[in-house]
Protein backbone atom coordinates (compact mmCIF):
# COMPACT_ATOMS: atom_id res chain seq x y z
CA UNK A 1 0.00 0.00 0.00
CA UNK A 2 1.22 3.29 -0.79
CA UNK A 3 2.09 5.71 2.17
CA UNK A 4 -0.79 8.58 2.80
CA UNK A 5 1.38 12.19 1.89
CA UNK A 6 0.71 14.67 4.75
CA UNK A 7 -0.84 17.50 3.43
CA UNK A 8 -0.81 21.07 5.86
CA UNK A 9 -4.03 21.95 7.66
CA UNK A 10 -4.73 25.17 5.64
CA UNK A 11 -4.10 23.18 2.61
CA UNK A 12 -1.14 25.08 1.19
CA UNK A 13 1.58 23.42 -1.10
CA UNK A 14 4.18 21.44 0.38
CA UNK A 15 6.94 23.75 1.96
CA UNK A 16 10.92 24.07 0.20
CA UNK A 17 12.83 22.28 3.14
CA UNK A 18 16.47 22.52 3.46
CA UNK A 19 18.41 20.27 5.80
CA UNK A 20 21.97 20.89 7.39
CA UNK A 21 23.84 17.85 8.83
CA UNK A 22 27.18 16.39 8.45
CA UNK A 23 26.01 12.91 8.87
CA UNK A 24 25.57 11.75 5.63
CA UNK A 25 23.87 8.77 6.41
CA UNK A 26 21.26 10.47 8.72
CA UNK A 27 20.98 13.21 5.61
CA UNK A 28 20.26 10.82 3.41
CA UNK A 29 17.72 9.05 4.87
CA UNK A 30 15.70 12.12 6.09
CA UNK A 31 15.74 13.93 2.74
CA UNK A 32 14.64 10.20 1.06
CA UNK A 33 12.50 9.97 4.04
CA UNK A 34 10.60 13.56 3.68
CA UNK A 35 10.65 13.21 -0.23
CA UNK A 36 8.99 10.07 -0.20
CA UNK A 37 6.05 11.83 2.61
CA UNK A 38 5.73 14.43 -0.03
CA UNK A 39 7.62 17.51 1.21
CA UNK A 40 10.52 18.87 -1.67
CA UNK A 41 13.45 18.32 0.71
CA UNK A 42 17.22 19.29 -0.29
CA UNK A 43 19.99 18.32 2.02
CA UNK A 44 23.65 20.27 2.96
CA UNK A 45 26.44 19.36 4.21
CA UNK A 46 27.21 23.02 6.45
CA UNK A 47 26.34 26.21 6.35
CA UNK A 48 28.31 27.45 3.03
CA UNK A 49 26.33 24.95 1.01
CA UNK A 50 22.99 26.03 2.84
CA UNK A 51 24.07 29.65 2.19
CA UNK A 52 25.18 29.43 -1.52
CA UNK A 53 21.49 26.97 -1.95
CA UNK A 54 19.58 29.66 0.28
CA UNK A 55 20.64 32.99 -1.63
CA UNK A 56 19.77 31.36 -4.93
CA UNK A 57 15.98 30.32 -3.57
CA UNK A 58 15.13 30.56 -0.18
CA UNK A 59 13.70 27.64 1.36
CA UNK A 60 10.23 27.59 3.75
CA UNK A 61 11.71 25.35 6.76
CA UNK A 62 15.32 24.49 7.34
CA UNK A 63 16.25 21.59 9.39
CA UNK A 64 19.88 22.53 10.96
CA UNK A 65 21.92 20.29 13.13
CA UNK A 66 23.54 22.24 16.07
CA UNK A 67 27.18 20.53 15.78
CA UNK A 68 28.44 21.36 12.32
CA UNK A 69 31.80 21.68 11.08
CA UNK A 70 32.67 24.90 11.15
CA UNK A 71 29.30 27.49 11.44
CA UNK A 72 27.21 25.31 14.24
CA UNK A 73 23.33 25.22 13.53
CA UNK A 74 22.75 27.91 16.33
CA UNK A 75 24.62 30.33 14.79
CA UNK A 76 22.75 29.34 11.74
CA UNK A 77 19.11 29.54 13.28
CA UNK A 78 20.68 33.05 15.17
CA UNK A 79 21.20 34.32 11.76
CA UNK A 80 18.14 33.77 9.90
CA UNK A 81 16.12 34.60 12.83
CA UNK A 82 17.35 38.15 12.65
CA UNK A 83 16.29 39.01 9.33
CA UNK A 84 14.62 36.36 7.55
CA UNK A 85 10.67 34.35 8.03
CA UNK A 86 12.06 30.97 7.51
CA UNK A 87 10.77 28.29 9.94
CA UNK A 88 13.49 26.89 12.17
CA UNK A 89 13.71 23.37 12.82
CA UNK A 90 16.47 21.79 15.33
CA UNK A 91 17.22 17.81 14.88
CA UNK A 92 20.07 17.56 16.80
CA UNK A 93 21.74 14.61 19.56
CA UNK A 94 21.88 17.34 22.19
CA UNK A 95 19.03 16.65 24.62
CA UNK A 96 20.07 18.12 27.38
CA UNK A 97 17.24 20.83 29.00
CA UNK A 98 19.72 23.52 29.12
CA UNK A 99 20.49 22.51 25.36
CA UNK A 100 16.50 22.45 24.32
CA UNK A 101 15.87 26.28 26.09
CA UNK A 102 19.00 27.48 24.20
CA UNK A 103 18.09 26.29 21.23
CA UNK A 104 14.67 28.17 21.30
CA UNK A 105 15.97 31.30 22.11
CA UNK A 106 18.37 31.52 19.55
CA UNK A 107 15.25 31.18 17.17
CA UNK A 108 14.07 27.94 16.63
CA UNK A 109 10.44 27.28 16.50
CA UNK A 110 10.85 22.99 16.94
CA UNK A 111 13.63 21.40 19.03
CA UNK A 112 13.82 17.66 18.32
CA UNK A 113 16.50 15.05 19.94
CA UNK A 114 17.93 12.36 17.94
CA UNK A 115 17.06 9.03 16.82
CA UNK A 116 14.62 11.07 14.80
CA UNK A 117 11.44 9.09 13.03
CA UNK A 118 10.99 10.46 9.59
CA UNK A 119 7.08 10.88 10.19
CA UNK A 120 7.43 12.79 13.50
CA UNK A 121 10.19 15.22 11.62
CA UNK A 122 7.47 15.41 8.52
CA UNK A 123 4.59 15.96 11.02
CA UNK A 124 6.76 19.07 12.34
CA UNK A 125 7.68 20.60 9.46
CA UNK A 126 3.67 20.53 8.03
CA UNK A 127 2.54 22.16 11.20
CA UNK A 128 5.30 24.62 11.36
CA UNK A 129 4.63 25.56 7.72
CA UNK A 130 1.10 25.69 8.66
CA UNK A 131 1.29 27.92 11.61
CA UNK A 132 3.45 30.54 9.51
CA UNK A 133 1.36 30.57 7.03
CA UNK A 134 -1.82 31.56 9.18
CA UNK A 135 0.76 33.73 10.87
CA UNK A 136 1.43 35.89 7.58
CA UNK A 137 -2.12 35.76 6.36
CA UNK A 138 -2.91 37.62 9.87
CA UNK A 139 -0.69 40.19 9.83
CA UNK A 140 -1.59 40.83 6.10
CA UNK A 141 -3.72 44.02 6.18
CA UNK A 142 -7.40 43.60 5.22
CA UNK A 143 -8.08 44.97 1.10
CA UNK A 144 -10.26 46.84 0.45
CA UNK A 145 -13.16 46.71 -1.95
CA UNK A 146 -13.87 50.11 -3.15
CA UNK A 147 -17.89 50.95 -4.14
CA UNK A 148 -20.01 53.91 -4.82
CA UNK A 149 -23.01 52.90 -3.05
CA UNK A 150 -26.54 54.98 -2.16
CA UNK A 151 -27.06 55.92 -5.93
CA UNK A 152 -23.41 56.34 -6.23
CA UNK A 153 -23.14 59.37 -3.31
CA UNK A 154 -21.53 57.46 -0.64
CA UNK A 155 -17.84 55.49 -1.09
CA UNK A 156 -16.97 52.51 0.94
CA UNK A 157 -14.13 50.94 1.13
CA UNK A 158 -15.52 47.95 2.15
CA UNK A 159 -13.97 47.88 5.44
CA UNK A 160 -16.48 49.84 7.14
CA UNK A 161 -15.88 53.36 6.25
CA UNK A 162 -17.67 55.69 4.50
CA UNK A 163 -17.71 59.31 2.90
CA UNK A 164 -20.85 61.20 1.62
CA UNK A 165 -19.59 63.02 -1.33
CA UNK A 166 -20.48 66.43 -2.98
CA UNK A 167 -21.82 66.87 -6.15
CA UNK A 168 -18.83 67.47 -8.20
CA UNK A 169 -16.79 64.73 -6.10
CA UNK A 170 -19.87 62.40 -7.04
CA UNK A 171 -19.35 63.31 -10.43
CA UNK A 172 -15.83 63.02 -10.43
CA UNK A 173 -15.15 59.53 -9.08
CA UNK A 174 -18.78 58.10 -11.04
CA UNK A 175 -16.58 58.72 -14.10
CA UNK A 176 -13.34 57.16 -12.87
CA UNK A 177 -15.48 53.78 -11.73
CA UNK A 178 -16.45 53.73 -15.26
CA UNK A 179 -12.64 53.13 -16.17
CA UNK A 180 -11.76 51.71 -13.27
CA UNK A 181 -7.78 51.14 -13.37
CA UNK A 182 -7.65 52.94 -16.29
CA UNK A 183 -6.52 56.71 -16.92
CA UNK A 184 -9.66 59.03 -17.60
CA UNK A 185 -8.29 62.27 -19.48
CA UNK A 186 -9.03 65.22 -17.87
CA UNK A 187 -10.92 66.61 -20.92
CA UNK A 188 -13.60 63.46 -19.77
CA UNK A 189 -13.63 64.63 -16.60
CA UNK A 190 -14.90 67.99 -17.16
CA UNK A 191 -17.75 66.60 -19.54
CA UNK A 192 -18.50 64.52 -16.62
CA UNK A 193 -18.95 67.53 -14.44
CA UNK A 194 -21.33 68.93 -16.66
CA UNK A 195 -19.00 71.73 -17.47
CA UNK A 196 -17.68 73.97 -20.49
CA UNK A 197 -14.67 71.94 -21.57
CA UNK A 198 -13.08 75.41 -23.17
CA UNK A 199 -14.32 77.49 -20.37
CA UNK A 200 -13.34 75.55 -17.45
CA UNK A 201 -10.71 75.89 -15.37
CA UNK A 202 -8.85 72.55 -14.93
CA UNK A 203 -6.77 73.79 -12.27
CA UNK A 204 -10.09 72.79 -10.60
CA UNK A 205 -9.82 69.19 -10.81
CA UNK A 206 -6.78 69.09 -9.10
CA UNK A 207 -8.23 70.60 -6.17
CA UNK A 208 -11.49 68.09 -6.22
CA UNK A 209 -8.91 65.44 -6.02
CA UNK A 210 -6.98 67.22 -3.35
CA UNK A 211 -9.82 67.97 -1.02
CA UNK A 212 -11.39 64.40 -1.48
CA UNK A 213 -8.17 62.85 -0.79
CA UNK A 214 -8.35 65.12 2.74
CA UNK A 215 -11.98 64.41 3.48
CA UNK A 216 -11.45 60.57 3.05
CA UNK A 217 -8.04 60.52 5.24
CA UNK A 218 -10.42 62.07 8.05
CA UNK A 219 -12.60 58.84 7.64
CA UNK A 220 -9.63 56.57 7.61
CA UNK A 221 -9.78 56.18 4.22
CA UNK A 222 -6.91 55.87 1.35
CA UNK A 223 -7.85 56.35 -1.60
CA UNK A 224 -5.90 54.74 -4.72
CA UNK A 225 -6.37 58.14 -6.54
CA UNK A 226 -3.62 59.43 -8.60
CA UNK A 227 -3.01 61.77 -11.09
CA UNK A 228 -1.08 61.42 -14.31
CA UNK A 229 0.70 63.64 -15.27
CA UNK A 230 -0.36 65.56 -18.23
CA UNK A 231 -3.07 62.87 -18.98
CA UNK A 232 -5.82 62.44 -16.32
CA UNK A 233 -6.28 60.90 -13.04
CA UNK A 234 -7.10 57.04 -12.12
CA UNK A 235 -8.48 55.05 -9.41
CA UNK A 236 -6.51 52.37 -9.25
CA UNK A 237 -4.99 49.95 -6.73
Amino acid sequence: MASKKPRSNDGTPAPLVYLVDDDEDFRDEMVFGLSRLGLNTHGFNDASEFYRAYAGRPCDIVILDIALEGEDGLSIANHLRASQSVGIVMATGRGDIEDKVHGLEQGADAYLVKPIDVRELAATVIALHARLNRNALAASPPTPNWALVEAGWVLTDGLGHRLRLTVSEQRFLERLFQERGKTVERRALVEALGADVYEFNYAHLDTIASRLRRRAEKCDMRLPLHAVRGQGFAFAE
